[in-house]
């Protein structure tokens, strides 16, 4: 053998990254984007909030009752049925006179309770009488308080009801209407440039599925990573497909580096003679090239372009598809301000057997039965998208860890990450 060969060895590649430690590097480089911008709570899902919603009034703002029925006084009807006059109506939006011992008030749900009244009864538990015009049997007596909803116990006046770093939902924007909040403060969404690259690319409508030259496949990851990027409130700039050629890439990264806060790309960042991604980057700003402990979803990159993150996905669309959930969102989450971006698993029953244990940790595709437990795609290939839309969520199986049928597994509902 040539001694030059024994003294000079292949370097070493460096061991995989785990993806929590790979996660933590990003969540450090994801500084808040300066800015913020006034939305109207109508159009503020899925949007960050910037600064505290404080409520000016408390929520419901009188004791108001839960039940169509009859405001009472418990003391009027202890231990036994009665038959009282109905004194008064009170419909919500209304307010009642003080309710008279020995009587009632008709009450509808919202309605305030009227002053000397202390529970109500539901009106499936009265009667009416008939042969006494304007009177009620009530046929089981009353607890005091009961079905009263009090003043404050929803939102109490001063209290901070959202806070800034909370992702806003569909609750959340009930919770700040239900306060008069019309408008709301929220971060500024991220600019992101996204493209593919890839020879082999093609839209759909641009040529029939009878006609698909050999080797060339339709940009699936292009659909899904416009969508991810649209849920999180991002402003996305599309550049479409760019041709596997040096000058194209980087005319595509200096458009996408001058006013943006992320370029995002999949495919070709390996080191193939056509994948022209790695030393665009590098030429024009800095690329750290990491390979990380998940499957799927090893090749991943990190760089800066001009004033712009960049961040290159794995091309197999599934691959593609897990790495954004586990690292993208997590990111631009984080350049909007928010404060918790960690998705909580759950404990769940394996109803599967998976004998392949990987060095890597595994994100098993899987949906749930009608027993409550998990049964398993049969094809986990990251080049299976079809498992993504079977699937309900994923399991989270440690590196070198086999699942036996029944074993208790970590479970991500993909809805955690999609809501």
């Amino acid at each position: 053998m040539n001694a030059s060969v024994l003294s000079n060895p292949p370097a070493a590649r460096p061991p995989l990254k785990a993806l929590d430690e790979a996660l933590a590097e990003l969540l450090a480089r994801a500084l808040p984007l300066a800015g913020t911008q006034t939305v109207s709570t109508f159009d503020a899902d899925g949007r960050v909030l910037a600064q505290d919603v404080v409520s000016a009034l408390q929520v419901p703002p009188e004791d108001n009752s839960a039940m169509d029925g009859y405001a009472v006084r418990s003391a009027d009807l202890a231990d036994r049925a009665a038959v009282l006059r109905v004194s008064q109506r009170i419909a919500a939006g209304s307010s009642g006179d003080p309710l008279q011992a020995g009587t009632v008030a008709r009450i509808f749900t919202g309605a305030p309770i009227p002053e000397g009244a202390d529970a109500v009864v539901m009106q499936e538990d009265c009667e009416l009488m008939a042969e006494q015009q304007g009177f009620v049997r009530v046929t089981q007596p009353p607890q005091a308080g009961q079905w009263i909803r009090r003043a404050g116990e929803d939102v109490a006046l001063g209290a901070a009801v959202l806070s800034k770093g909370q992702l806003l939902t569909p609750a959340a924007l009930g919770l700040a209407a239900s306060i008069g909040m019309k408008t709301l403060q929220v971060a500024r969404p991220p600019r992101v440039a996204l493209f593919s690259t890839g020879d082999e690319l093609v839209m759909p409508g641009e040529v029939a599925p009878a006609d698909m030259r050999p080797g060339a496949i339709y940009n699936s990851n292009r659909f899904f990573l416009r969508a991810l990027l649209l849920r999180l409130g991002c402003q996305v700039t599309d550049l479409g497909i760019v041709p596997d050629q040096r000058e194209a890439t980087l005319d595509a990264l200096r458009i996408a580096g001058e006013d943006h806060d992320l370029i995002l790309t999949s495919g070709g960042v390996s080191v193939g003679e056509e994948d022209h991604i790695k030393p665009a980057v590098q030429q024009l700003g800095t690329l750290d090239l990491w390979q990380i402990a998940m499957k799927p979803g090893k090749p991943f990159a990190y760089g800066r372009v001009g004033n712009a993150h960049f961040m290159g996905l794995p091309g197999n669309p599934v691959s593609s598809f897990m790495t954004f959930l586990l690292l993208v969102r997590p990111f631009l989450l984080r350049l909007q301000g928010a404060s918790d971006v960690a998705i909580k698993p759950i404990a769940a029953r394996a109803h599967f057997t998976w004998a392949k244990a990987d060095k890597r940790r595994e994100f098993l595709r899987v949906r749930r039965d009608a027993q409550g437990g998990l049964e398993l795609f049969a094809n986990q290939s990251s080049g299976v998208l079809t498992s993504a839309v079977w699937g309900d969520g994923v399991v989270d199986n440690p590196p070198g860890q086999r699942i036996a049928h029944g074993d208790t597994v970590q479970f991500i509902a993909f809805s955690e990450w999609l809501a």
